[in-house]
């Protein structure tokens, strides 16, 4: 059996070098993970769902044994400097969640060039919504909802996390969100350097695209998660935000992550490159901790 296993990842991966100049990274380790196993107990009940006002989709994820209860629920934003992603490359967090007890939604949001800060923001608050709404046919609890992202996924989760306007906006109450998760992100992070962080800025006031200007003692918990070898997103955004957040009284953990670099943070969720951190190990112990969910 091992060695069928191995043949076939092995042909996988001969394939994927063949077309790898036309499938990104993350669709490509999400073919890998599944080719191993990451896919075996999660399944994708909803695929291409509507969601919002401008045409967004998103995709949902579940354990693949029937349950008893409703199951608590995980909004998952992705990266790509709010200029590329999509939600199938990205199943691959989405399994590795759901095996683990979750009903897992994946939504899409609009980038740059064609929009701007705040659009990618609000389409998150869209998302929060459809969830409040429709998660329960999915078998998900909506009084149990975290929400998690990395990179600029992580921006979007910790702004409508922390910044209550893009919910309220959208009919929601800010207090639904129980928990958030960020990796890797950038809450802390003007002066703008980077072209991705500029162009994704333009036009805004700085302040407003900052999550720490939002810190508040109301928060919910939140895990936010660095590594000494990110050069993308410095690990100052997480530090800086955790000590803000702890100085008015929020209740946060900050986790860093010696020698990983900004991309095997969340690669570290999927199964062939989980050995490099307990980054799925650490998260799920956070989210089951604050929101009373009892081990698989």
């Amino acid at each position: 059996m091992r060695r069928a296993i191995a043949a076939v990842a092995l042909l996988l991966v001969v394939l994927l070098g063949l077309t790898v100049a036309f499938v990104s990274p993350p669709a490509l380790l999400s073919l890998y993970d599944g080719a191993i196993g990451g896919g075996v107990g999660a399944t994708r009940p909803g695929s291409a769902l509507p969601f919002g006002t401008h045409g967004q989709t998103l995709d949902v994820w579940r354990p693949a044994e029937a349950a008893t209860v409703k199951r608590p629920v995980l909004i998952f934003w992705y990266g790509g400097g709010w200029a590329k992603g999509d939600r199938r490359a990205y199943a691959f967090a989405a399994r590795a969640y759901a095996r683990q007890g979750f009903v897992v939604v994946v939504p899409d949001y609009r980038k740059v060039p064609g929009i701007r800060f705040p659009v990618f923001v609000q389409d998150g608050a869209e998302a929060v919504k459809w969830t409040r709404d429709h998660v329960a046919e999915f078998g998900g609890d909506p009084d149990r909802i975290a929400v998690a992202g990395h990179s600029a996924g992580a921006h979007i989760a910790a702004m409508v996390t922390l910044d209550t306007r893009w919910l309220t906006a959208e009919g929601v109450d800010p207090k639904i969100i129980k928990a958030a998760v960020g990796l890797s992100g950038p809450y802390d992070f003007y002066p703008f350097t980077s072209t991705r962080a500029i162009e994704a800025m333009r036009g805004a006031d700085p302040a407003a695209t900052q999550p720490i200007t939002f810190a508040r003692g109301d928060a919910p918990p939140m895990l936010l998660v660095t590594s000494t070898g990110d050069t993308e997103v410095r690990p100052k955004n997480a530090i800086n935000l955790a000590a803000r957040l702890r100085a008015l009284g929020a209740p946060v953990t900050l986790k860093q992550y010696p020698g990983l670099t900004h991309e095997d943070v969340v690669k570290a969720l999927s199964k062939p490159f989980r050995s490099t951190g307990p980054v799925l190990a650490d998260s799920v112990a956070f989210l089951n901790s604050t929101l009373k969910v009892t081990t698989p």
